[in-house]
């Protein structure tokens, strides 16, 4: 087989782009050699980052930009599951924020 020169850095042997079943025949592969469980996958690997960055308070619009899409819409609706512990600890923010101000009755006497 000859080399092709693409440009790419990820190549089949040959040269030629990969494709999804490349990818995750190679995974696979890796993950069997690492002892890890089967079930991994590079989605399951990708959702993990997602999850990760979002668990360390890293802001959507950077996470959309680490994972290539070009809205934070698109991340939101792709990674619903794995941004809802961001999600949640913001109203617990507002809980906090809130919980304080009515125990001075600061609330009372702005609205009086």
């Amino acid at each position: 087989m000859e080399w092709s020169a693409t440009g790419r850095v990820f190549t089949t042997r040959t040269g030629e782009p990969l494709d999804a079943a490349n990818v995750r025949r190679d995974f696979k592969a890796i993950v069997k050699r690492a002892g890890l469980k089967p079930e991994w996958t590079p989605r399951g690997l990708r959702h993990s980052f997602v999850s990760i960055l979002s668990d360390n308070g890293v802001p959507l619009e950077t996470i959309a930009l680490l994972v290539g899409h070009s809205s934070q819409a698109t991340t939101e609706a792709v990674y619903r599951k794995q941004l809802r512990p961001v999600i949640t600890q913001g109203a617990e923010a507002m809980d906090h924020i809130f919980a304080d101000s009515r125990e001075g009755d600061a609330l009372g006497s702005v609205v009086d």
